[in-house]
């Protein structure tokens, strides 16, 4: 046994009663909120939120502890129709997610309802073991009587569990889908230690915080092709922590914009990336951000493992 897996443990054998654990993968469309409502059921910030679409490239793992259960949400990014290498490489890391988990969490945008990829999704679901349970987000800005015909449109496709209607943004009806996973999840050993709430390592979580808010800053401007690496971490004598991130871009019109007139477009991002690094880490952040053109960086090997991506022939 690990140490890490000595720590673990030893934190459950302190609960009450038989401890449970597993993973949970959340699948849906683009823009569904999975990666907002990951953050709120973990607690804290895990995974980068935007308006743009596609925003989660790669599988993103919270870890939530609730009564006696450790359940590792696995926040997959959205399953949209590709067209691009990307594309492939997101939707593939997005359904081999859901092959690995204990359960399958779909989330559906309420107000969007079966359109679309949606119903791409429930039909791929019919063939995948696991069970499922369906969770209706936004509930918030859709009358009852919809929510409740939309549950049924679902649940004749797909034999879910159980269904939850919630809303990410404001908490409601969460509580009841974490006491339903805790109880449901296989009885077993926590997979991590009490107080890790992600497994993905702080150098790769600096530049997602980075790349959302480069994202939040150039929601029209930008296209996708835009990818942020955390290149340098130094850890200073005065307790503060000197990071050096690139942005890459594929060409040099999407340089300028990046960097805006007189350097103002990157200063703002540099401030607000700096500013919840300084949070997340509660340590003084010296950020340094750079852009550099890499034509092509799409169809590079090397930039789809960096984002813990399989390169698709």
């Amino acid at each position: 046994m690990t140490q890490e897996e000595d720590i673990a443990a030893d934190a459950a054998a302190e609960t009450h009663g038989p401890t449970h654990s597993g993973f949970v993968a959340l699948i849906g469309p683009t823009n569904a909120g999975k990666s907002t409502l990951v953050n709120r059921l973990v607690g804290a910030k895990v995974s980068i939120v935007s308006h743009k679409v596609q925003t989660t490239r790669a599988i993103v793992r919270g870890i939530a502890i609730h009564d006696n259960a450790q359940i590792v949400f696995m926040d997959t990014p959205g399953i949209f129709k590709p067209r691009r290498r990307l594309d492939r490489a997101m939707v593939t890391s997005a359904w081999g997610g859901a092959k690995d988990a204990d359960l399958i969490m779909l989330l559906i945008d309420s107000e969007r309802g079966l359109r679309g990829d949606a119903e791409a999704i429930l039909e791929g679901l019919k063939e995948v073991r696991q069970p499922k349970i369906l969770v209706l987000n936004k509930i918030d800005r859709v009358n009852r009587e919809d929510l409740l015909a939309l549950a049924a449109s679902a649940n004749e496709k797909i034999a879910f569990e159980r269904t939850f209607m919630i809303s990410a943004e404001n908490g409601s009806g969460c509580d009841d889908v974490m006491d339903y996973l805790a109880a449901t999840l296989p009885e077993g050993p926590w997979y991590y230690p009490e107080d890790q709430i992600s497994d993905l390592p702080m150098r790769q979580l600096a530049a997602e915080i980075t790349r959302e808010k480069l994202f939040l800053r150039l929601h029209q401007e930008l296209p996708y092709s835009s990818h942020v690496e955390t290149e340098k971490w130094e850890d200073r004598k005065d307790g503060s922590v000197r990071i050096e991130q690139v942005i890459y871009v594929e060409r040099d019109s999407q340089k300028k914009i990046a960097l805006g007139k007189g350097g103002e477009t990157i200063k703002a991002i540099s401030t607000a990336s700096r500013k919840e690094l300084s949070e997340i880490l509660e340590q003084q952040v010296h950020l340094f951000l750079f852009v550099k053109v890499r034509e092509n960086w799409g169809d590079d090997p090397e930039r789809f493992r960096e984002m813990g991506l399989d390169f698709p022939k």
